[in-house]
């Protein structure tokens, strides 16, 4: 549940990757033992695992950059900025967050609790004790459910009734917070697998630039998008956009947004399970819309996360003063997050700036500087925030973790059993198929 209180290779095979390949040939740069297709969290994780096994292998990457959905950038605002993943979860026993201090950057623990606004004022010790029990006592109900091992069901279905005025406030911080749906779209079953995230921390530099530092010196071409992985006897070869690659295995750790668009086709075709499994690992919609405000005018505490009493769907949680900064990150999900997104950033700017009013008052858009909206939903190499399972679609997780004929394997945020939507879940995926595919490899 969210907190309440993603080895120097060889020189001859990188450069015969990186030259455009004849039309009508196909490039050889010889027999890799893996290639990993993507970049982020759960393909660098692949990469680390294979350098250290002595494995020749190549990451081919869509996008022009490193990182997925973890992206921290300094041009906005002139500061760290992630657009992504920020939270590091359970800090503690992340396997991202156990090699920040290696790389050089720093992890801190985010502080305890968070705020209620009702209207303009801070909701009362027993108005907040009573919104904290309402989520609860809901996320027991969802539970109850999943251990009754019957037939899964939508987890609205699963809310207790008489949740009175606080149920858009729980519907929302239980789906399109936490999930990035509503929570008719959510099966009870996967939401109540999720591994406890009540414990959170924050890289300093950016959770993005952490997962960047830690693809420091694998082998990894950008602006290579592949569109065929063909799957047989011999092993894997691979249709780029610059060329044909071959290796006796492959990771594919692109986003389930990607996969169920058919931007990459496979031969032969995927079995059966695995597309079903896709179709009920959709992502979700999770867009933030970043404000700046110099001096901190509200008098808000250094990362306070401030949610509404909320009368409706169109509703947000506030990340107030990320890591010491002037940025206020207004956070949205689900179908109202896709709604909104859809009209462009000015519309979700101005959304933004009237829900801060309505919470602080007009001196929020007199006080507000730079802005910035994120659109990961037309990002063409993601297609969307991070997954939650359809009903009757948790078991698809397990499903995605079997390799193909032995040579393909999945991995990513949403071939995680407890920890899908997150960075570690990538990385932990990211690790275990590597492992596999080592095993194999050296048979």
């Amino acid at each position: 549940m969210k907190p309440i209180s993603r080895r120097a290779f060889l020189a001859a095979s990188a450069s015969a990757v990186a030259a455009p390949a004849v039309a009508g040939t196909r490039q050889q740069p010889g027999m890799l033992d893996a290639i990993i297709v993507g970049a982020g969290a759960a393909g660098i994780a692949a990469g680390r695992r294979l350098a250290a096994a002595n494995k020749r292998f190549l990451i081919v990457e869509a996008a022009e950059r490193i990182g997925g959905r973890c992206f921290t950038e300094t041009q906005t605002f002139g500061a760290p900025y992630d657009r992504g993943a920020h939270a590091v979860h359970t800090p503690d026993i992340n396997p991202v967050a156990k090699l920040a201090a290696r790389a050089g950057l720093e992890v801190y623990p985010a502080p305890g609790g968070e705020k209620l606004r009702i209207g303009r004022r801070d909701a009362r010790t027993n108005e907040l004790e009573d919104y904290l029990a309402t989520i609860v006592r809901a996320n027991r109900a969802i539970g109850d459910v999943a251990r009754a091992g019957k037939a899964d069901v939508a987890a609205a279905q699963a809310l207790p009734k008489d949740l009175g005025d606080l149920r858009p406030s729980v519907e929302f911080y239980l789906g399109p917070h936490t999930c990035a749906k509503d929570l008719a779209e959510i099966s009870a079953f996967d939401l109540a697998r999720s591994a406890e995230r009540d414990v959170d921390g924050f890289c300093r530099q950016g959770f993005g630039a952490l997962v960047t530092r830690l693809a420091q010196g694998l082998p990894v071409q950008l602006a290579t998008a592949v569109s065929n992985i063909d799957v047989n006897r011999r092993g894997v070869e691979l249709r780029t956009s610059k060329g044909y690659l071959t290796a006796r295995g492959a990771i594919v750790t692109a986003s389930t947004g990607v996969l169920n668009a058919g931007k990459i086709r496979f031969e032969p075709e995927l079995p059966r399970r695995y597309g079903e499994a896709l179709g009920k690992l959709t992502l979700g919609h999770y867009e933030q819309v970043a404000l700046e405000f110099p001096g901190n005018p509200f008098g808000l505490q250094s990362d306070d996360l401030i949610f509404e009493k909320a009368s409706g769907p169109r509703t947000a949680a506030l990340l107030a003063n990320a890591s010491g900064g002037s940025l206020s990150l207004v956070r949205i999900g689900g179908t109202f997050a896709r709604d909104l997104a859809r009209e462009g950033e000015d519309a979700m700017v101005a959304f933004a700036l009237e829900w801060m009013t309505s919470l602080f008052g007009s001196q929020a858009k007199q006080a507000v500087k730079r802005t910035h909206a994120t659109q990961w939903a037309k990002e063409p190499w993601v297609l969307g925030g991070f997954s939650a399972a359809a009903p009757g679609g948790q078991p698809g997780r397990r499903a995605l973790m079997e390799p193909v004929r032995d040579r393909l394997f999945f991995a990513g945020e949403a071939v995680h059993e407890t920890q899908w939507g997150t960075v570690g879940g990538a990385w932990e995926s990211g690790e275990r198929a590597a492992d596999a595919l080592i095993r194999r490899i050296g048979r």
